[in-house]
């Protein structure tokens, strides 16, 4: 197969009108609906009385239960969110542990409905009497293992399987709400999403469009994305995914400790954020192995030992570029860190139009 074309198309993104014919599965109308996916699982959640039926007080463990795909990013954020300070165990496994029982919850999200090994884990954790909450499609195998024994959130709204992390993410949050395990302001979350949507939408130039930016930012280099909090290593890991899903980008991922402790790759993106010399000739390859590094430290907590981790930073790489919500967000900790990640989302899209590794006729499909 031929090596897929990373060369951006730079102008394509100040082109609405280009943008809107290259986007021919409906991309950027799909991820701007986060919003829309949260509010419409809140529905789903009240039709089906979540905060009444799971009103069962704390459990002995929460069970995430991490499937291909959104799943595995949801609950990755949603376990950093609830943090080392959770009253209870939070486990993230592929499928539900041996050891399952009457007074736990699990809470799994899936898009394909007839995943077998998730259907037959979630049926014994029923049949076991574990509290089941599952975001996933109303019909096929999955829903039918734990009918009339679970709480089944089916999608509203039709998105791309791989868009779907507002909606999977929103079931999270409103079952740890509900048992008491964390408190995110779920109401205002889908106002913050819709502002960021707002403020990349495609007709915005690139240089006041978040999003776009960091998609230019982020051409013919790799990206390297650190945390400088654990909820912001959450959220680069759903980067990561999204700029593999969408722009056949490989994303380095890690917290900032990990990031000082492996010195080659450090060194590498010490000298590759260093400003390039004008005078160099753009057509010498000698000496570059791939693309150049491009740094960016994500952060989501605000407070001394954020300001701490940043500093520690901006030492060692004064190039970096910090990228933190809470900046321009009046949001809680949830709401930074989903804003973050549909920023990323949107970038991603960006650069897989520009770059020609979604949409248009070049678009890849498998057979």
């Amino acid at each position: 197969m031929a090596p897929v074309s990373t060369v951006l198309d730079d102008s394509l993104l100040d082109d609405p009108a280009r943008l809107a014919e290259t986007d021919v599965a409906g991309l950027l109308r799909a991820v701007a609906m986060a919003g829309a996916q949260v509010r419409a699982t809140v529905e789903a959640a009240a039709e089906l009385e979540l905060s009444e039926r799971l009103d069962l007080g704390r459990p002995r463990a929460l069970v995430l239960v991490a499937r291909p795909g959104v799943s595995r990013s949801a609950a990755d954020l949603l376990a950093s969110l609830l943090g080392p300070g959770c009253p209870v165990p939070v486990v993230i496994s592929p499928v539900v542990p041996s050891w399952i029982g009457a007074l736990d919850v699990v809470f799994a999200h899936t898009d394909d409905p007839h995943d077998r090994e998730l259907a037959a884990t979630l049926e014994r954790a029923a049949r076991f009497g574990a509290t089941v909450v599952l975001s996933a499609p109303p019909e096929g195998p999955v829903a039918s293992s734990v009918a009339g024994r679970g709480l089944v959130l089916a999608p509203r709204l039709p998105v791309p399987p791989e868009l779907g992390f507002p909606r999977a993410l929103t079931a999270g949050l409103l079952t740890a709400n509900t048992l008491g395990l964390l408190v995110a302001d779920v109401e205002s979350l889908a106002d913050h999403l819709d502002g960021e949507a707002e403020r990349a939408h495609p007709a915005h130039e690139s240089f006041v469009n978040p999003a776009k930016l960091l998609a230019l930012r982020l051409a013919e280099r790799t990206p390297l994305l650190w945390g400088l909090d654990h909820v912001a290593v959450a959220v680069a890991e759903h980067a990561a995914h999204a700029f593999a899903t969408h722009a056949a980008r490989v994303c380095d991922v890690a917290s900032h400790q990990q990031a000082l402790a492996r010195p080659a790759l450090l060194r590498t993106a010490v000298e590759g954020s260093a400003e390039r010399n004008i005078f160099a000739d753009p057509d010498d390859e000698s000496g570059s192995v791939g693309l150049d590094p491009r740094v960016l430290l994500l952060a989501v907590h605000s407070g001394p030992a954020a300001d701490a981790a940043r500093h520690r930073m901006s030492e060692v790489l004064p190039g970096a570029e910090v990228i933190a919500p809470a900046e321009q967000v009046e949001a809680d900790e949830a709401g930074r860190a989903a804003v973050l990640a549909l920023r990323f989302e949107l970038a991603a899209v960006y650069l897989g139009l520009a770059a020609g590794t979604i949409g248009g006729a070049g678009r890849y499909a498998p057979a």
